[in-house]
């Protein structure tokens, strides 16, 4: 049965009623070991997304893209450029662009997945691609090739296939690659051509340049953009 609310035990009843509070006890603060804990490992996962989609740097160990390119060069390389691919398996979930003639590619080298190569990009899928005396001709025609450097002097004629190759047609998802030191450079001309879903990223930004030997930096080279 209800009882009236000014009864004396409806009384009693909210006598006992502990007190309420609208403050809330303060917040205990973190300590110091947990706030530099929590920003390392933010920075750490900024870094790592980063580095896997968006920009790493790469440093030139040989000779194989003088000038454009020279041993201790440090470049960063655009990995969105081409689309996002999943670390460690390549696999493009967005798919932004390709490489177009021309661009200096970071990729898989196709003969040891555990190196990583540069060179650029000379042709792409449905091109025919033939070097006939050291000059590049791109389906059938010579082609614009100021990149290009050589350094030897004999008869190309006896070269091959460095100075003699094709024609040979590029397959669909794949480009074909060679080194601007054209006499320097192990490249599609003689272990074939790449595949798309093996190509990290597009070299733009040389970031700094160790010589080591004489003179330490080469300050003129740092912030060039690489063509």
């Amino acid at each position: 049965m209800a009882m009236p609310a000014d009864s004396p035990r409806a009384v009693a009843d909210t006598a006992r009623r502990p007190a309420t509070s609208t403050e809330h006890p303060a917040a205990r603060p973190k300590s110091v070991v947990r706030e530099y804990g929590e920003a390392l490992f933010v920075a750490l996962l900024l870094a790592l997304f980063i580095r896997s989609f968006v920009v790493q740097a790469f440093k030139i160990p040989s000779g194989s893209m003088i000038p454009t390119l020279v041993i201790g060069d440090h470049i960063l390389v655009n990995k969105f450029v081409y689309g996002v691919h999943l670390p460690y398996f390549g696999t493009s979930i967005i798919p932004v662009g390709t490489p177009h003639r021309g661009d200096v590619v970071v990729f898989v080298y196709p003969q040891d997945e555990e190196k990583d190569f540069i060179k650029r990009v000379v042709g792409v899928a449905g091109d025919s691609i033939e070097v006939r005396d050291k000059r590049l001709y791109v389906n059938g025609e010579a082609a614009p090739d100021p990149h290009a450097h050589f350094a030897e002097e004999e008869d190309s004629r006896t070269m091959a296939p460095r100075d003699n190759f094709g024609p040979f047609q590029v397959p669909a998802g794949y480009i074909f690659v060679m080194g601007d030191n054209r006499d320097r450079s192990y490249d599609s001309r003689f272990w074939g051509p790449v595949a798309l879903d093996k190509v990290k990223g597009k070299a733009f930004l040389i970031y700094w340049s160790w010589e080591g030997m004489g003179r330490w930096v080469r300050w003129e080279r740092i912030g060039q953009l690489i063509y």
